[in-house]
Parts: structure tokens; sequence; C-alpha cells
């Protein structure tokens, strides 16, 4: 059986004030409408239409090839919006499930309730329900004795009496393709808003004696649709939950859940650790037995096994294993530390690699540098990398001991063994196992140094 879905993502959504599409507006880090088609991939066999409207180039651009688009234009409502999907659809899908972009916490699997009951009913379509106290502005449901729905009657039309009912419609249907198609041609314009109500296929139903299932949802939270930014906060915070939770039953521990922050998509190993106030965003993969925070960010980074990272924040770096950092240290893009570096407090590294066993000391700058396994970069070090039009590059090799204060100006290359006296300003090259002081620094001696390799 061939399950298509068909996303309703045209409307302008004036009520979020901004200029971006609503169903781009990030939640946990991914766009609404990136949740809300992940949770489809669990249930559809078919690539998902959206329709899109309003903002459709920014919505098609961030598409790309992940769905077919189809556009609506003029927008006259949410039955005119699916026939859009027509063209696509006809005759190439079994079953349809239709629902709003702009409700991101739907899950998979109650979108497969809704098949399944779709499935097993003789009816033209199933559609999803959910009890609760606040309306928020949804249908109310009307059901037949039965217990097949009637209608959904919208809460600008309700009576005070069906005002009272508590079953509210969610907007996410499953619908037998074969009936659909012919059934939206039998939608009328509404005489007070000029628009096609996806809504009315209900009495359409009803009118031919077809009977109409509800799938009745217990939890509220999951059906927040959002149209302000106060939704979006709710969702936000709902989603924020649902992650911590899911990484905690997979083996991370989290000391105030309440407080961390992951988005969507990130990768945390068992045994993992994470403190306070630590956000962890993008395309970030953490592994086993780390102990992260409290105030750390983290952002697109690589972690491996056994590091402690203590109030740092790193964007675009990796970090391999047992790498010991902080406080106040930071990575930028392209920082590479590989196993056992220590980085001290108030450190920067960018588009540099330190290699295994390198001790980078406090208030130091290395930049564009490759240092070698076991050096020491003393208190202050700067890597001089940029001349005001180009950056140049620092090597340093094996066993090199940089004293505090040190200058160096790229481009520049240290020998294995090396050193540079405090505050010394290195301006030229210097040859393994040689000790350098002063400014700009000079050679004043070899040096034997032990365990050298032969």
């Amino acid at each position: 059986m061939k399950i298509t879905a068909v996303l309703l993502a045209a409307g302008q959504g004036t009520r979020m004030k901004s200029d971006l599409p609503k169903v781009l507006h990030p939640l946990c880090g991914k766009p609404m409408l990136w949740h809300v088609l992940e949770a489809l991939k669990e249930v559809t066999t078919e690539p998902p239409v959206v329709v899109v409207g309003h903002g459709a180039e920014a919505v098609t651009k961030y598409l790309g090839d992940t769905a077919r688009t189809v556009l609506q234009e003029p927008q006259l409502g949410t039955g005119h919006a699916a026939m859009q999907a027509e063209s696509l659809l006809r005759g190439d899908t079994d079953l349809v499930i239709l629902t709003y972009a702009d409700m991101p916490l739907l899950r998979g699997e109650t979108f497969k309730r809704l098949v399944e009951a779709q499935r097993l009913t003789p009816g033209p379509f199933s559609l999803l329900t959910v009890r609760a106290e606040d309306p928020r502005g949804f249908g109310r449901i009307v059901r037949k004795p039965d217990g097949t729905v009637e209608a959904i009657v919208e809460e600008y039309v309700a009576t005070p009496e069906q005002r009272q009912i508590k079953e509210l419609n969610v907007g996410a249907y499953c619908f037998n393709a074969g009936w659909l198609w012919d059934a939206l041609r039998r939608i009328e314009k509404n005489p007070k808003k000029g628009e096609y109500y996806l809504t009315d296929l209900v009495e359409i139903a009803a009118r031919d004696n077809l009977p109409v299932q509800a799938v009745t949802h217990d939890d509220f939270t999951e059906t927040i649709g959002i149209n302000t930014r106060v939704h979006l906060s709710e969702a936000e915070a709902a989603m924020r939950k649902r992650i911590n939770q899911m990484h905690m039953l997979n083996g991370v521990s989290m000391m105030n859940p309440a407080s961390t922050y992951i988005e969507a998509g990130v990768q945390i190993g068992r045994d993992t650790t994470l403190l306070p106030n630590t956000y962890i965003h993008g395309k970030t993969v953490i592994g086993e037995r780390n102990f992260i925070g409290p105030n750390t960010i983290i952002r697109d980074t690589t972690i491996g096994n056994g590091c402690r990272i203590l109030a740092s924040v790193m964007e675009g770096a990796v970090l391999e294993d047992d790498v010991d950092m902080g406080p106040f240290a930071r990575l930028r893009k392209g920082a590479h530390l590989k196993s056992h570096v220590h980085m001290g407090n108030f450190g920067e590294v960018k588009d540099s690699v330190l290699r295994e066993g390198v001790k980078m000391g406090h208030f130091s700058y290395i930049g564009n540098a490759d240092i070698g396994a076991n050096t020491n970069i003393g208190a202050g070090t700067i890597t001089c990398n940029y001349d005001g039009d180009k950056k140049h590059p620092t090597t340093i090799g094996e066993d090199v001991f940089i004293g505090s204060d040190t200058m160096l100006v790229a481009p520049l290359t240290l020998g294995d063994g090396s050193r540079t006296g405090a505050g010394a300003v290195v301006t030229k090259n210097v040859p393994e196992d040689t000790l350098v002081v002063g400014m700009p620094a000079r050679a004043i001696r070899k040096l034997e140094r032990k365990n050298k390799k032969k």
C-alpha cells in the first residue's frame, strides 16, 4: 500500500509578526517543518508533498530534494490547499496523510495509529482528535450515536452548547485517496470568508452515509499548533523535555534537565554527564563517559570518550579521547585536540591541531598552527598568525617547551625538542634541540633531550 503525506505550509502566519515563513521558524535547532517531516518518515512510503504559498521560494529552497512542492496561489483555505496536491497524487497513492506543517510535536507513532485506524474502517477517512479543557480555537467534534464523527464545528460558529464539547479536532487526517480528490471538489466556498474548508469533508461523507472514524489522543501537548511566538515557546519547552528524556533513557545523566538545552539531531553516548546550563547545538556528536559543564556551549563539534570540559565554548571543533579543558576555554572552527590534550583557562584555539599529550597553558592563543605531541605551551603564548593581509602557519615539533609570554611570529617552524625563554619574540625558524631567548629571539645553546627518538 502506497502512503503519501501532504503538508499544508502555505499560510502567511501573520500572528508570528516575522519576515521568516512560519514553518521555517526554528524549534530546538530545526525548522518546525523538519520535525513534521521526520515524524511522517516513520509511516509513509512515498516522498512527501508540501503545499507552499507565502514565502514559497524560501520554503522550497529549504526542502531541496527532500519533498515535492506545489504552489497554492491564491490561498483560499485549507480545502483549496489540499486540492493542489491532486495533480501529483491522483492515481499514484492509496492513502493520503494530510496535516499542517505548524504542528511539529506530533510523533511518528501517532501518525501510525491514524493510518491503522483508516486501514480498519470502511469509511473514506479517519481524523485525530484530542480532549482538553482549553480549546485554543480548535474545532469541536460532534459525534453520531454510533461514535463516528458527524461534524467538525469551528469555534467562531459554534453554539454555546457546542463550545462546551471537550473533544477537539487536531488537524491530522488519513484519507482514502480514491475518495479524497472528488470529495474536495464538492466543498462549497464559505460565504463569510470566501474560503474552502477541509473540515467540510466530514459533512460530505455524512451526506453519503459514509462513516468517519476518530482516533482520540490523550496528550494535548503533542497536538500544540503554532500560530504565535507564545505557542512557539510552549512547543520549544515540550520538545526540549522530550529530547532530554530520550537521551536520559539512553544512558546520559543530567543534573538538572530543565537547564540543559540539547537540539534535535545531537548524538550523545552513554555514561556522559551534563551539568546545568549546558547548550548543545547543531551537528554535534559526543561519545561516552564525558563530563561536560556547567555553563558550556557546544556547536557542530565532535567529542570522543572520557573528556572533561568545564565552562567552555566550542564551535566546529574536534576533541579526541581524554581531553581536559577549561574553565573558560574556547575552540573555534577547525580546532582539533587529539587524545590527552590539556587546555587551560582563557585559552583559545582556531584552525589548529594540538597533537597527543599537548599541554596548553592559560591565557594563550593558537591559530593556524600544528603543535607536535607532548609539547608544552606556556601561559600567555600567542601565535601571531595574521599580518593584516594573510594568515600564516606555525609548525611546532614534538617535545617543545614554549616559555610564558612567547610571541611566535608566523610563518614559523620550531624543531623537535626546542625551547623558548619567557617573553621571547620568535621571528625566525628554530632548529631542533635549540634554546632561543630575547626580543627578537636568538639561539644561545643546544639542548640535550631525554628520550630523543633515534
